[in-house]
Formats: structure tokens, sequence, C-alpha cells
């Protein structure tokens, strides 16, 4: 089995941003990971990458998040886009100018 394309998609934003949302299915886990899921997700804001969730080949799963990155527990392609997705609204609450 090759790796599959579950989704590509780039989102504009009422603020001015985009997500854009990267997620494939592998033939065996990417390691340090026990499942078989390679993502990338990204928001971005005014030419600036302000969240990111991603898994590399020796890091694992992990969200870049005000500065820092920090371990994400991945529990399934659907979680990880709700919190994705839930960071997104967060973010755009705690930076609104209203």
């Amino acid at each position: 089995m090759k790796a599959v394309l579950l989704l590509r998609r780039r989102v504009a934003d009422e603020n001015g941003g985009f997500a854009e949302y990267v997620v494939w299915q592998l033939p065996q886990p990417l390691p340090p990971a026990l499942h078989r899921f390679k993502y990338r997700l990204a928001y971005v804001v005014g030419e600036v990458c302000v969240i990111r969730y991603d898994n590399e080949r020796g890091k694992g799963d992990h969200r870049h998040w005000q500065g820092r990155e920090e371990p994400y527990v991945f529990s399934g392609p659907r979680q990880l886009l709700a919190d994705f997705e839930a960071d997104i609204k967060r973010w755009n609450r705690e930076n609104s100018d209203s």
C-alpha cells in the first residue's frame, strides 16, 4: 500500500487568514508515532503561521502555539481536525481587536 492523501484543503477566513489542511494515511507508522497518519495543519494570519499541528520522523505528534512547540496526543484524524479548529477559534477570540 502506498500513502493515500485523505485531505488537502485551504480555507480562507473572515479575519484575512487561512487554514491549510493536509492529511495522509501511511502504509506503516512514522516513528515514533504508533498511528499511520502524517499531517500538517497550519493557520496563517498576516503571512505569519500562528498555529501548526504536525508530525515528523523523530519528533512525533506536536503543535506549535504562541511561539512554543508542545506535544500533542493524537487520537485520530477527526479529533485532530476538531482540536485544530478549536485552537483557531481560541486564537481569533484571544487576538481580536474588539
